[in-house]
């Protein structure tokens, strides 16, 4: 493990005017070690109860990573994968009843028929040695397949009645599927620890909405948590070319892909003529335009970064950093970006049991690293 400290440049991102506030300007210089290397393209990190991480490499590898980053060899009993693209071994989340059950889910993209594939949840229990997965099964499967490489999503967030939510990509060439809520692309879904509908979902309640749908209308979500007081899920949206977006999900909600959106496609085309927003469908309560790539998302609650409480803190792909964003309720009223000079791709970031923020690069190389203030 070698230390590094980084000289930050800190300034206020791109997109619309925010207001500063005392909140905004409470910056730490910053240390950042690298625990952990030679992941190759990690996509999820969990922390066992006892500080050691599990974390999913995206060609199809389960890690355990000890307290004092020795990356052990690969579990068994993970599923295979179609690791085709952005395709691959992507979310991970603990049981909440983990401590007692040892069970562990994962998302992945599933090769099905043919040449299709689509997203899956996967269900085992992590054995007493921590060497493998046992007992496990596929408890979820994304309808329809596709045969493509993009926008499988896909974030793993249990709720606060132990339901499980799964952020599911349009697949890219399916995006007018996102507005069909009889199906699970571009959707949010949320299930019980075995994979039915949850009780309480709109769909429920809906003449031709899948029963297991939260909300429509999403592109591709690659960060999503809880808010620690509220409980209510939030997420990060992958815009086309910009219009990224930081969104709270709603029950039956619409969150306006591809009918609305703050980005153009790759060719320069408007999406839906430009239209930025349009009766019935949710807006976006900050977007990036130029697009950032935001994906891992967490709510900042240690005692380390104290200023830093209640912000959200959200890696980048296509940005190379990590932001922070000051919330009064459900505004935003600032953003600040961090580690610019790092030169890594942020695929995941979450709050660590040490309040630290620990993070994965995503790269052939990538790295398991902590951030804290320096001399903390």
């Amino acid at each position: 493990m070698r230390a590094a400290v980084l000289a930050l440049s800190l300034a206020l991102i791109g997109g619309p005017a925010i207001a500063q506030t005392a909140a905004s300007e409470a910056d730490y210089a910053l240390d950042v070690k690298v625990v952990a290397r030679g992941l190759e393209h990690p996509w999820g990190l969990a922390f066992l109860p006892d500080g050691r991480m599990l974390v999913t490499e995206r060609p199809g590898r389960l890690r355990l990573i000890e307290r004092d980053g020795r990356v052990l060899p690969a579990l068994a009993g993970v599923p295979a994968v179609a690791a085709v693209g952005q395709g691959g071994l992507l979310g991970i989340a603990l049981d909440p009843r983990f401590a007692e059950n040892r069970l562990v889910y994962l998302s992945f993209a599933e090769r099905r028929s043919g040449d299709t594939n689509a997203t899956a949840v996967y269900r085992g229990r992590l054995n007493l040695a921590g060497t493998g997965l046992e007992a496990g099964r596929v408890i979820y499967r994304q309808e329809p397949a596709f045969a493509g490489r993009l926008h499988f999503g896909s974030r793993l967030v249990f709720d606060r009645s132990g339901a499980l939510f799964v952020t599911l990509g349009e697949r890219f060439q399916l995006p007018n599927e996102s507005q069909n809520p009889a199906n699970a692309i571009g959707k949010i879904v949320r299930i019980t620890t075995d994979g039915a509908p949850a009780a309480g979902n709109p769909g429920a309640n809906r003449p031709g909405w899948n029963a297991a749908i939260w909300s429509i209308g999403h592109r591709n979500v690659q960060g999503a948590a809880l808010h620690p007081q509220t409980g209510e899920l939030w997420i990060s949206n992958h815009g086309p070319r910009g219009g990224d977006g930081l969104y709270v999900v709603r029950a039956g909600r619409n969150y306006g892909w591809p009918l609305i959106s703050y980005g153009t496609h790759y060719d320069g085309r408007p999406v839906n003529g430009g239209a930025t927003a349009a009766e019935g469908l949710e807006q976006p309560l900050v977007h990036w335009t130029p697009s950032i790539a935001p994906s891992g998302l967490t709510f900042y609650t240690g005692d380390l970064f104290q200023a830093w409480r209640g912000n959200i803190i959200s890696g980048a792909l296509a940005g190379q950093m990590l932001v922070r964003v000051v919330l009064d309720g459900e505004r935003v009223i600032a953003q600040r970006r961090y580690l610019t000079d790092f030169g890594q791709r942020f695929r995941d970031v979450l709050e660590g049991p040490d309040g630290a923020l620990w993070a994965l690069t995503d790269s052939a190389e990538g790295q398991l690293v902590t951030i804290r203030p320096r001399g903390r």
